[in-house]
C-alpha cells in the first residue's frame, strides 16, 4: 500500500482575503463619538494675580437647584423640568422691564450697532446625590433656552436659524444673546 501524501491547502491567499474583509469593515463601520456638554471654562489665573471681589446685582441671577431628591428649583419656586425653558427664557429676556429681572446692558456689537444684551447669569448648582440623568436633562433645558432665544433672534436679523447662519453672523448672535451658565461647586446636603 502506496502512503499517501495529505494536500496542504493554500494558506496565502485566504490571509489577503481576511486583511481585505478587515480594511472592508473598518472603512464602512462608524464609530459612535462621545460628546461631552459644551462650555468654556475660564483661563487659570496667573500666581501673582490678585482676586477681586466682583459685585454682581442679585436680580441678574437666577439659582437653578437640583436637589438630591431630583426636585427642580428655579429662582425659589419649585418647578418640573418641562417648565424651566421658559422660565429661563423669561428671566434673560425680561421682555417687560421687570426690575426683579436682569438689567440690559446696551453694546455696541460689531455687524449690527447698539444692541441691548441681558447681564443675566444661570447659577446652576445640583447636590451631590443629584442623579446623573436629572442633571443632564436640566443642563440640556437650559442650553434649550438659549438656543431657542438665538435661533429668534437670528430669525429677526437675518430671516434664517442660527445654525444655517456663517460663522460672522454666528458670532453677531453670540454676542446679542450669550450663554452665560455658571455652576457651583455640588453640596453634601449629608454633612454637617
Amino acid at each position: 500500500m502506496a502512503i499517501r501524501k495529505t494536500p496542504e491547502i493554500n494558506g496565502g491567499s485566504m490571509a489577503d482575503i481576511s486583511f481585505l474583509i478587515l480594511v472592508f469593515f473598518l472603512m464602512v463601520s462608524t464609530m459612535d463619538k462621545e460628546e461631552g456638554l459644551s462650555r468654556r471654562l475660564p483661563p487659570l489665573p496667573s500666581e501673582d494675580q490678585k482676586v477681586e471681589d466682583q459685585k454682581v446685582n442679585r436680580r441678574n441671577i437666577i439659582q437653578v437647584k437640583i436637589n438630591s431628591n431630583d426636585r427642580l428649583y428655579a429662582g425659589s419656586e419649585m418647578m418640573d423640568v418641562s417648565q424651566l425653558k421658559d422660565k429661563i427664557k423669561e428671566f434673560l429676556t425680561n421682555p417687560y422691564d421687570d426690575p426683579t429681572l436682569p438689567e440690559k446692558e446696551m453694546r455696541e456689537i460689531a455687524g449690527l450697532g447698539q444692541y441691548p444684551v441681558s447681564k443675566g447669569v444661570i447659577s446652576l448648582q445640583n447636590d451631590r446625590g443629584t442623579s446623573y440623568s436629572k442633571y443632564i436633562e436640566v443642563q440640556n433645558e437650559l442650553v434649550k433656552a438659549i438656543n431657542e432665544l438665538r435661533d429668534q433672534f437670528a430669525m429677526q436679523q437675518y430671516g434664517k436659524k442660527f445654525i444655517k447662519l456663517d460663522e460672522t453672523k454666528q458670532d453677531i448672535v453670540r454676542k446679542a444673546i450669550p450663554q452665560s451658565i455658571s455652576e457651583a461647586e455640588p453640596k453634601d446636603v449629608k454633612k454637617k
